[in-house]
């Protein structure tokens, strides 16, 4: 067993609902880890390859079938599905994860998380997910916390449209972290604040980006440090304009209140791309030894060789994933109950082999070549 395999003591059979982009790449990853993967989808063109079915994954006699004979499952559906994959991955007393960004779904995730003998832990993802554990690592290094800012975006890198964007990720996702409310730290309490609003520059590289409040991106969060942070927030990164112009379609024109239709007009009209960039960026500002502080963590990264050509969206992701079932599988996690990112250790996200993908922002290993296939 070489270096970049987990030891299965705990968990060595894993299950992954949903094989679009970042599905079949979670997949290939943990086949490379050593795991033994069952992949499922309802789309057969998706489910090809000798450990992959078909299946209704709305179907709970299905889903009871398929998880008979894994330890856990990564469900990679969209959000609207993650909760009745959670309710048998529940009955059939296996692990779960997903990398939903929905606030109800996590919620529900969590109550069947009261009852049970394994772990349920949702946002698995970027972000939320890979940001939550370096806020939480940040606010740590400080005595006390009096800010603490977390900002991500995907991002086509050479944008040709009005826009600047493109929907490397899920349309649905998109429009639902836009619409719904956002929930926020301000003197130390929960508030909740209205999506694309407090719009701000932030400069990475010299470059300038804008940033504006989306649902979602905080997880749990907002719980963990209720008055310990007095401010804490999340914000979605993206070229200067696209805030305008989202403001302008979705609360202008009222194509928020028509959810199924935005989500097919950005993705008819704002195709993926494969030249992305991915910018993580999170500061804690506060006190240490008794002088200000301010602990910063930026990274851009960018598509690279994993598992085959991926845009920097599609690997970052599964990385996140990848990384938290091999921290189960070594016994780094909790036996049961929910587990938040943020309780998670960074120093021991970034030792998993997944997690030294995430380390550093190294330059592209490939631009072309990568599919142009929707991510689920």
């Amino acid at each position: 067993m070489d270096s970049s395999t987990a030891s299965h003591s705990r968990v060595g059979r894993v299950a992954v609902v949903g094989l679009g982009n970042v599905g079949r790449l979670i997949a290939d990853m943990l086949v490379e880890r050593g795991f033994e993967v069952r992949g499922a989808d309802a789309d057969e063109s998706r489910a090809a390859g000798e450990h992959a079915s078909v299946m209704d994954v709305r179907d709970p006699a299905a889903l009871e079938e398929l998880f008979a004979g894994v330890d856990a499952v990564v469900s990679c559906l969209p959000y609207y599905l993650n909760t009745v994959i959670a309710t048998a991955a529940h009955s059939a007393g296996v692990h779960y994860m997903d990398l939903s960004e929905d606030v109800p779904t996590s919620r529900a995730v969590r109550q069947l998380a009261q009852s049970s003998n394994t772990i349920f832990m949702p946002r698995c993802g970027l972000a939320p997910g890979f940001i939550c554990i370096v806020g939480g690592a940040l606010a740590a290094r400080l005595e006390t916390v009096d800010r603490l800012e977390l900002r991500a975006g995907a991002l086509p890198r050479s944008p040709n449209n009005t826009l600047g964007y493109a929907c490397n990720w899920s349309p649905a996702g998109i429009v639902n972290e836009y619409l719904n409310d956002c929930e926020q730290l301000r003197g130390g309490e929960l508030v909740s604040v209205p999506p694309l609003s407090d719009l701000e520059t932030i400069v990475i590289d010299g470059a300038p980006y804008e940033a504006f409040t989306t649902s979602g991106g905080l997880g749990t969060m907002c719980e963990t440090f209720a008055g310990r942070v007095d401010r804490l927030d999340y914000k979605t990164i993206r070229y200067p304009g696209h805030h305008q112009l989202m403001r302008f379609m979705l609360q202008e024109l009222g194509l928020g209140r028509q959810r199924e239709e935005a989500v097919r007009l950005l993705a008819d009209a704002y195709p993926p791309v494969r030249d992305d960039l991915v910018i993580v960026y999170a500061a804690a500002d506060g006190t240490s030894g008794g002088s200000r502080t301010r602990e910063e963590f930026v990274r851009v990264y960018r598509p690279r060789i994993v598992a085959g050509a991926q845009t920097a969206i599609a690997w970052t992701t599964a990385a996140g994933a990848v990384g938290m079932v091999e921290l189960l599988a070594e016994g780094s996690l909790p036996d049961s109950g929910f587990v938040c990112q943020e309780d998670v250790s960074l120093d021991a996200f970034l030792a998993t082999s997944a997690g030294q993908m995430l380390a550093s922002d190294p330059p592209a290993e490939v631009r072309d070549d990568i599919p142009l296939v929707p991510v689920a």
